[in-house]
């Protein structure tokens, strides 16, 4: 069984001028068909499709130095992104200034290969470091793209083979602060300090108005916390058959601003994100469910008794004993009712207390 995967290299820096004048080119097409599409609705009522928008836009990439498929591309993207913010104009794509756009180039299937140990587009060859081995692949569609510090990235769409792994445990996550992610099986991911760990070094680049070294520290803190949640994510996917996960809104703690910065360190949505698409390609079972009263309820008995911890004031409660005699980690006892809470969704009518 084949599918796709998203393949990300790295450029080598010496072809940063070429990719930002190409980047430069795309930003003149997005403004030009972004004023087009408002003059078409303002003056005739018309939502251009992009079908209707590759004549006006045909010979362009000639003239300013893109291939053909990069224009309808951008073309394509702008009605997608239109119609996603139902919006008649969308924001302009700056090329210069404070706020410039960061570089990107669209292209569709068979408009970069791989020749001679490089990239090929556009009659242009692109050395990257290839740390996926790029010859075995056919190309797709994709991008480039720049980041915040300017180094240049290939984003390519592949097609892989799937892993089917060999694990086909059942397993239940509890999102938090004290630990990030807390398995029904007692397996944790420590809440690290990313974020903090960095902040004074961050504060003193700031103060000294060091913008490339704001923007290395900014990149360190995502580097290190996508590293531990994608190696997180990898060991969940490659023993488990059933993922199932509280779905914890970050944006409804970010409002408090004691609790911002942790959330920040945590990554919770990028911990969901991961262990979504990876279950997809290892074709396993993934789903997010509603932890309500999970914390609450006895995984043993479904019972929510006068002891468990409720509201605020049992924030600081990580043990307690049921009624019914059973004793509880807080946060195993709730991952535990979240599994339970998949199987009964995946099943139908299967009880709390057979989520043990």
């Amino acid at each position: 069984m084949k599918h796709t995967k998203t393949l990300k290299v790295r450029i080598k820096d010496r072809h940063r001028p070429l990719l930002q004048q190409m980047a430069w080119s795309v930003n003149q097409v997005w403004n030009y068909v972004n004023e087009l599409s408002q003059r078409s609705i303002r003056e005739r009522g018309v939502f251009l499709s992009a079908y209707d928008i590759q004549p006006y836009t045909n010979g362009a990439g000639k003239d300013l130095g893109l291939h053909s498929h990069t224009v309808q591309e951008v073309g394509r993207e702008y009605v997608t992104r239109r119609q996603q913010f139902k919006k008649t104009r969308l924001q302009w794509r700056k090329s210069g200034g404070v706020r410039r756009s960061l570089g990107w180039i669209p292209f569709k299937s068979g408009a970069v290969t791989w020749k001679q140990g490089q990239v090929y587009h556009n009659g242009h060859f692109f050395k990257v470091w290839d740390s996926y081995g790029l010859a075995q692949y056919r190309f797709r569609a994709g991008s480039f793209s720049e980041d915040a510090r300017g180094r240049w990235y290939l984003n390519v769409v592949v097609e892989v083979e799937a892993e089917v792994p060999a694990g086909q445990d059942a397993i239940g996550i509890d999102l938090g602060f004290k630990d990030t992610a807390t398995c029904s099986d007692g397996t944790t991911l420590e809440a690290a300090r990313f974020y903090r760990d960095l902040e004074p070094a961050l504060a003193r680049a700031q103060r000294a108005r060091k913008k490339a070294r704001v923007k290395a520290i900014h990149a360190k803190i995502a580097n290190r916390r996508k590293d531990a949640l994608h190696k997180f994510s990898r060991q969940l996917v490659n023993r488990c058959g059933v993922i199932i996960i509280g779905d914890v809104k970050s944006r409804s703690f970010t409002r408090n601003r004691k609790s911002a910065k942790t959330v920040y360190d945590t990554g919770w949505a990028m911990l969901k994100q991961f262990l979504s698409y990876k279950s997809a390609c290892a074709g396993i079972v993934f789903q997010a469910v509603n932890e309500a009263y999970t914390t609450q309820t006895c995984s043993c008995c479904g019972a929510i008794s006068a002891n468990s911890p409720k509201g605020r004031a049992g924030l600081g409660i990580r043990e307690w004993t049921c009624e019914c005699g059973a004793t509880h980690d807080r946060d195993i006892n709730a991952a535990r009712n979240i599994l339970a809470l998949g199987h009964e969704r995946l099943a139908g009518g299967i009880t709390v207390s057979s989520g043990r």
